[in-house]
């Protein structure tokens, strides 16, 4: 182990948790100046979050989403990238979907729904491989390319779904609802048909797909060819173009795979829960992603686990919204960008204090 270097136990859990404790020690602190019992604002939290069956459908649903947007940025990263049009992608991966449901709503579920999905993998690939070719080819920031293409999406979107595919005699800016084979089984009726009761919620198979693309992400970039070469590309372009690796193509392959697993939001929001096609069903999970990634550490482990956690903000802070009136829903907004505050920009807060520690119980002794 390198000077700088830190066991893996205290890199990947020790330190996202110190992250984490100082984020909720700050939130404390801020209900605490509104006159609130911090203690119960967290019990009110978890109760929520996890404690019924309900909440826990929740908790998953949006961990679904946050799953797929943090494996999107995760496998951007490993290649040296900084994918952040993951919303933008996720549209054009709904409005993809959307089509095929439109479209081909004459097919039986188990062809129009695996349709559904690749359409929507493929939309958000596309979405994403136009940054990565102007980076590779042209030398375009990718950061600033996919920021701008958020913004061409939503444009994009919204003019298409006032002008174009709006179900006819309404105002709402959204498309009919889906031929009910275009369905995705909510986990209620498969649970149901199997003699489980569960309560009412968003939570669908979508997230079984979400742990079946982080099985694949980690197979992918750990046990094949061309993981190797985007992980080399992401360590060390140079060394990677000495080595005979062609980074350019890695760049384009990164964002193709970046972009069809964040396009894979629409599959849990459109196909899942929605079931047509409407404005701002990506509700920022294409952002939370890249707290979700940084938390865990761009493994898809971390992330799965980081993405519950989350999604569990997400449910908890809506429970705590209503039980507690003087928490706004703003001010619980602002307890998790906390959270991603100190999980994501402030992540190196106590990794250098950890690194100087281990360091000097690693020095010989005698030696300064």
């Amino acid at each position: 182990m390198s000077a700088g270097r830190l066991p893996r136990v205290v890199d990947w859990v020790l330190l996202p948790a110190a992250n984490l404790c100082a984020a909720f020690l700050v939130s404390g602190l801020v209900v605490l100046a509104v006159g609130e019992n911090p203690l119960r604002a967290l019990a009110l939290l978890v109760e929520g979050a996890v404690g019924y069956p309900e909440a826990i459908g929740y908790t998953l649903y949006y961990a679904t989403n946050f799953v797929f947007t943090g494996l999107a940025v995760a496998v951007a990263f490993h290649a040296g990238l900084f994918n952040i049009g993951g919303e933008g992608q996720a549209y054009v991966g709904g409005l993809a979907a959307a089509l095929v449901c439109l479209g081909l709503d004459f097919l039986p579920g188990p062809a129009i729904v695996p349709l559904a999905i690749l359409a929507a993998a493929a939309g958000g690939a596309a979405w994403a491989a136009i940054p990565g070719w102007l980076q590779a080819r042209r030398g375009s920031h990718v950061v600033i390319t996919t920021i701008m293409f958020n913004f061409i999406a939503a444009a994009a979107i919204t003019w298409l779904l006032v002008n174009v595919l709006i179900k006819p005699g309404q105002q709402s800016p959204e498309t009919r609802h889906f031929a009910e084979q275009a369905w995705i089984p909510s986990a209620q009726a498969v649970l149901g048909a199997l003699g489980v009761p569960m309560p009412r919620s968003p939570l669908n198979l979508s997230f079984l797909l979400a742990i079946a693309a982080a099985v694949a992400v980690w197979a992918f970039l750990w046990r094949t060819r061309w993981g190797y070469a985007l992980r080399a590309t992401g360590h060390s372009e140079a060394a990677a173009l000495y080595a005979g690796i062609d980074t350019g193509r890695v760049v384009i392959v990164a964002m193709l795979v970046s972009g069809a697993l964040a396009g894979l939001v629409a599959a849990n929001e459109v196909l899942g829960v929605q079931h047509r096609l409407l404005l701002n069903f990506v509700g920022g999970a294409g952002f939370v992603g890249i707290a979700v990634a940084l938390m865990g550490r761009n493994h898809p482990v971390g992330i799965c686990l980081a993405a519950l956690l989350f999604g569990a903000l997400y449910q908890g802070g809506a429970e705590l919204a209503f039980e507690m009136p003087d928490l706004t829903r703003d001010m619980v907004v602002a307890i998790q960008g906390l959270v991603i505050l100190f999980c994501g920009a402030l992540e190196r807060l106590f990794r250098r204090p950890a690194e100087r520690l281990f360091a000097a119980r690693r020095a010989p002794a005698g030696e300064p």
